[in-house]
């Protein structure tokens, strides 16, 4: 008779979270699924056919079917979230039972255990659209990368945005003193150095400190000032699984831990102050992230020793062969409002909030993109109109699917796979 069980792990803690249905007798496949849902952190529901429980087939976060019980479904209420556990046999039959029960995938095991881990833990933490994700690079040292990705991040939690400022550069000081939270309670970057394949997004927000509402990952006062390429793959991958938006402040210098960084952004603003000086030194920086970053805008920034006699910002794009995302005005007073521990953008009304109140509005249609889509580079209307007096930002045009086949929706799940790091 189709029943429910409980599956025979221990009760739910409170740290597990609700995992797949799960329909088979098969014990040995029960096994491995019960041992994928645990590295996944998710408790699942077990049953030899339809759940007894009412509705229990249509809550499941994600429904895992045996071959074996897959006959007992037929003309079930068709759902999304159902996947096939077949023998890799090349016979045709599991295809057929995918067909009658509606299930997404047909799924062998072992070759499939790393995918369904993936699959299992996104179901369970209610994975919804990516991330939009923005970097930010200084064009040379002491242009003010730091404050701008501040006065991002501070200004999107500002409308409402779930948002999340990450600190890639470990010789740049800690965001978090620049937000006045270095005392503040919460893991920096060492405790996420040893992190590996998948981090769970949500007990990675839970764990950073909380300033101005938003999180941030910045760096502690210790010695280490390397992030390992796979955890900064895992962490920003994790990040971006939670939505919203992560502003990530980057390193001038692209090494591997940068290029996996990069790997994970949608838009880079490369932050140039107009002056000619500025502009050379901007385009060897442009070189190296243009070899990770295909969507990379320049946002000119007058230095306060040429406040309104540097190069047009319009100049200042032409000569980097980039698009102009805006330019930041000089704000008077910004060095002693961050000197007081005001946080960059808190001042409303000033050039830098109205620049990223701007920016945010403009790009925020690209919000709840389908997951491996990407803004695409403002066309050079927009860069001329952005170039026009005050602070104004690029509008992004239509989206384009990221990966090495943009035609390809395939592609683009294998995109989002390695972002998720599922890479070699």
């Amino acid at each position: 008779m189709p029943g429910t069980t409980a599956s025979e792990r221990p009760a739910d803690s409170g740290e597990e979270r609700r995992g797949p249905l799960i329909i088979t007798e098969d014990e040995r496949l029960l096994d491995d699924l019960l041992r994928l849902c645990a590295a996944a952190n998710a408790l699942p529901q077990v049953a030899h056919g339809l759940p007894a429980r009412q509705g229990a087939w249509e809550s499941a976060p994600l429904v895992i079917v045996g071959d074996d019980c897959a006959h007992r479904l037929h003309g079930v209420l068709r759902r999304p979230g159902v996947i096939l556990i077949g023998p890799d046999t090349g016979d045709r039959e599991p295809w057929r039972q995918a067909v009658a029960i509606g299930a997404e995938r047909v799924l062998a095991l072992p070759d499939g255990e790393r995918w369904l881990v993936d699959r299992i833990a996104d179901a369970a933490e209610g994975i919804g659209p990516p991330a939009l994700t923005v970097g930010v690079i200084g064009g040379r040292g002491g242009a003010g990368a730091s404050t701008l990705a501040g006065a991002l991040a501070v200004t999107a939690a500002r409308t409402g945005r779930r948002t999340l400022l990450v600190d890639a550069d470990p010789l740049g000081g800690g965001l978090d003193v620049l937000l006045g939270g270095e005392k503040e309670k919460g893991l920096r970057w060492p405790a996420f150095t040893e992190s590996r394949g998948r981090v769970a997004g949500a007990a990675l927000e839970e764990a950073l400190p909380r300033l101005h509402a938003l999180r941030v990952l910045s760096w502690d006062r210790g010695p280490d000032v390397a992030i390992p390429p796979p955890a900064m793959r895992a962490v920003m991958a994790a990040a971006r699984r939670r939505g919203g938006v992560v502003v990530v402040d980057l390193p001038r210098r692209v090494d591997e831990a940068t290029a996996e960084a990069l790997a994970q952004v949608d838009m880079g603003l490369l932050l140039v102050p107009t002056e000619l000086r500025a502009v050379a030194a901007a385009q060897r920086v442009a070189v190296g992230v243009r070899q990770q970053l295909t969507d990379l805008r320049v946002v000119a920034r007058a230095s306060p020793e040429r406040h309104g006699h540097g190069l047009p910002p319009a100049d200042v794009a032409r000569l980097m062969d980039l698009p102009l995302a805006g330019e930041l005005p000089w704000e008077t007073g910004l060095l002693v409002d961050l000197a007081r521990g005001v946080p960059p953008g808190a001042q409303v009304r000033g050039p830098l909030a109205r620049f990223c109140a701007g920016f945010w509005e403009r790009v925020g249609a690209n919000e709840g993109r389908a997951a491996g889509e990407r803004p695409v580079p403002a066309p050079e209307s927009d860069a001329r109109r952005a170039a026009e007096p005050g602070p104004r930002a690029a509008r992004p045009g239509r989206s384009e699917t990221a990966g090495p086949d943009t035609a390809s929706g395939a592609a683009a799940g294998a995109r989002a796979a390695d972002r998720d790091g599922g890479r070699p």
